[in-house]
C-alpha cells in the first residue's frame, strides 16, 4: 500500500495477498480465507474484492453464503452459476450478475461446458467477485442478471448495480448507500468519478491515470478513496475500470 494522501491509498497489484492451487489463482484486495490481516478487512461496506482466474473444467463446488450482496463480474471466458434457488446459467463479459445471500443460499461457480454449448469451459475464466454488506440481515435470498454490453460499448461510466434511489442501475442490490460502476474507456477517453465518501477504483485491464494520485494505474492496481469525488479518470491505453461508490462505512 502506498499512502498517496489521506484521501487516496494506492494498492499495487503485486502487493495483494494471493491464494494459489492447481486450478485457481486468486488475488485478494482485502482479508480473505487464510490471508487474514486485521488492518485490511474492508473499505466502506466493501468486504471482499477477489480477482480470480479459474482453469477450464474446474471451479468452486456448492458452498453456502448468508447476509451478503455478491456481485460477479467476468472479464474473459465464462462462468457457470447454479444455486439452491434453481437459478442457473452462464456469466460472460458484459453480463451484470447479483446474488443476495440473505437468510442463506448455496451456489457453485465453475468453468464448465454449459449444456450444449461446447464453446464454454474450454479456456480459463477471469472474473472479479465483490461482496458488500446489505442494509439489514435476514432478507430473502435473491438473484438477478442482465446483459449490458450495449451500454458498456458507449465508453462512459455505466452503473451496473446499486441500491441508491438516484441510480437507475441494471440490477439492484440491498444496500441503499452503494453503487457499482464500470467504464470501458478507449485510450485517451476520460470519465468523471461520482461523489465518493468511500470509493474503490480498480483497474481490471489496461492503464489509466486518476487525478489527485499522481500515479499511473496498471492492471490489478486499486485506489481506495475517502472523502473524494469529481476526479477525472483517464485511460492511457484501452482500459476497463471497476468503481465502487459508497456513502456509508462499516459501523457508520
Amino acid at each position: 500500500m502506498v499512502g498517496v494522501s489521506d484521501r487516496y491509498q494506492l494498492h499495487r497489484a503485486d502487493d495483494r495477498p494471493d491464494t494459489r492451487t492447481e486450478w485457481l489463482e486468486s488475488r485478494h484486495s482485502f482479508s480473505f480465507g487464510d490471508n487474514y490481516d486485521p488492518a485490511n478487512t474492508h473499505h466502506g461496506t466493501l468486504m471482499v474484492h477477489n480477482d480470480e482466474i479459474v482453469a477450464a473444467q474446474q471451479g468452486f463446488d456448492s458452498h453456502p453464503h448468508r447476509d451478503m450482496e455478491i456481485i460477479t463480474w467476468v472479464l474473459s471466458g465464462s462462468l457457470v452459476h447454479q444455486d439452491s434457488m434453481d437459478h442457473s446459467g452462464v456469466i460472460f463479459p458484459g453480463l451484470a450478475q447479483r446474488m443476495s445471500a440473505g437468510t442463506g443460499i448455496r451456489h457453485s461457480e465453475r468453468n464448465d461446458t454449459w449444456r450444449a454449448d461446447a464453446t464454454t469451459g474450454t479456456e480459463p475464466v477471469h472474473f472479479v467477485q465483490m461482496w458488500v454488506l446489505p442494509d439489514e440481515s435476514g432478507i430473502e435470498p435473491g438473484y438477478d442478471q442482465l446483459d449490458i454490453s450495449d451500454q458498456l460499448a458507449t465508453g462512459g461510466l455505466v452503473t451496473v448495480a446499486s441500491g441508491m434511489p438516484a441510480y437507475d442501475s441494471a440490477i439492484r442490490i440491498a444496500n441503499k448507500d452503494a453503487a457499482f460502476h464500470v467504464a470501458r474507456l478507449p485510450a485517451g477517453r476520460s470519465a468523471t468519478l461520482p461523489d465518493l465518501p468511500w470509493g474503490h477504483v480498480f483497474v481490471a485491464s489496461g492503464t489509466a491515470r486518476l487525478e489527485g494520485t499522481g500515479a499511473d494505474l496498471r492492471t490489478g492496481d486499486a485506489v481506495r478513496i475517502t472523502g473524494g469525488g469529481g476526479e477525472k479518470l483517464t485511460a492511457i491505453t484501452d482500459a476497463e475500470i471497476l468503481i465502487w461508490e459508497m456513502h456509508k462505512k462499516l459501523g457508520g
